[in-house]
């Protein structure tokens, strides 16, 4: 396909990994989720592990949540005191993810892959969500568990990537502001689900690219 980059943001249990999946293989390009902390780790040196530390969280809010170092691209060097922060973590994962758009067309789940990317073209920023119940039917299908104990797992991720995206961009995570085009998954199984996006991808590259 023509260079595209697919960016996806998705809430906990919706689904949005899976469909992001099943999207890259039906466009034949890859995805890219937990896979990027093997690739920052292979380009910074640091522990894959330290990477999964910060994996969409953050290590400590600071004061009222915001980040006083809202990412600007810089890397840090191995003899700086922040060369293992959480910032400097996350700079080495938006390298990793500015270089795979550069090079190919690709799906990247999550790590604020549509901010770090907000300059480039040919990106297309989605933004997955659903229900509270098909939520909960989801992970509880998924990974079993209590009602409850699913609700506070879906609560605190979300509050995780809240908080991770404001902490590294200062902007809103579930903004609908921010993308190009927002789905409830709710409404359909799926094969359905892949063929709006895939059709909503088709009408951008052919008004826009």
């Amino acid at each position: 396909m023509e260079h595209t980059v697919i960016t996806i943001a998705r809430s906990y249990g919706s689904g949005g990994k899976t469909l992001g999946k099943l999207l890259a293989k039906e466009l034949g390009i890859n995805c890219y989720d937990r896979e990027l902390l093997r690739m920052a780790s292979d380009a910074s040196g640091i522990s894959e592990a330290m990477f999964g530390e910060v994996d969409e969280k953050v290590r400590s809010m600071p004061l009222f949540g915001i980040s006083r170092k809202i990412y600007k691209g810089e890397i840090f060097s191995p003899d700086s005191d922040e060369f293992v922060s959480d910032d400097n973590l996350f700079n080495f994962q938006a390298k990793v993810i500015k270089e795979l758009a550069q090079t190919e067309s690709c799906i990247i789940i999550g790590r604020c892959a549509d901010y770090i990317l907000k300059d480039y073209e040919h990106v297309i920023k989605l933004y997955f969500y659903a229900e509270k119940e098909d939520c909960i039917a989801r992970v509880k299908e998924q990974n079993g568990g209590t009602e409850k104990d699913i609700i506070k797992k879906i609560e605190k991720t979300d509050k995780y990537r809240s908080d991770y995206c404001r902490y590294h961009t200062g902007c809103d995570w579930n903004d609908a502001r921010r993308y190009d085009f927002c789905l409830n998954t709710s409404r359909m199984d799926y094969k359905k689900l892949v063929e709006v996006v895939k059709s909503y991808i088709h009408i951008c590259k052919t008004e826009e690219f």
